[in-house]
């Protein structure tokens, strides 16, 4: 009886310490997706490309005359295309 009594508390310690640690990962993991999402929203505007209209962040964005631009080949055919109307 006394072994069993042993093994018992043996069991609940290692149980209640195996609870801790996974309630430790999870928060920490918790704070892991919190911080990732914290880069990408606030901070960064989104912008429009003149040519095709994509939305795209500002710091991957080109502006040229004062228009946003997705790649550098949009920039140029806007840009060839508007000089050749004027």
């Amino acid at each position: 009886m006394n072994l069993l009594l042993i093994r018992l508390i043996i069991f609940a310690v290692l149980f209640f310490a195996g609870l801790k640690l996974y309630r430790m990962y999870r928060e920490w993991k918790q704070d892991q997706n919190a911080d990732g999402q914290q880069d990408a929203s606030p901070g960064n505007p989104m912008v429009r490309c003149a040519w095709c209209k994509v939305h795209l962040p500002e710091s991957d964005a080109l502006r040229e005359k004062g228009e946003w631009f997705c790649s550098p080949d949009h920039r140029d055919k806007y840009l060839a295309e508007r000089s050749s109307e004027e």
